[in-house]
């Protein structure tokens, strides 16, 4: 696990910054890093493919700047649900 360094690293610039973020795991051999700034969400995923290589995907939501109310809540289960 070569690129642990890189995470902590990346961690440790997020704190200095006060930057909100949290820890998840959604994939097999990865770490995400969860970040939440006003307006936006990122996913900074860092994955690895063996004890060698890894790549780091970021992908960023961000508000249109709409805030709804709570009948956008039947959107979500009539859209989301199983």
């Amino acid at each position: 696990m070569k690129y642990i360094g890189d995470i902590v690293g990346f961690l440790e610039k997020l704190e200095e910054n006060h930057i909100y973020y949290k820890l998840n795991k959604v994939r097999e051999n990865s770490i995400m890093v969860e970040i939440a700034v006003p307006g936006e969400r990122w996913e900074v995923e860092f994955i690895t493919y063996d004890d060698k290589e890894y790549v780091v995907e970021v992908e960023r939501f961000i508000s249109n700047g709409e805030i709804g109310n709570e009948k956008e809540l039947d959107v979500l289960f009539d859209e989301f649900s199983d």
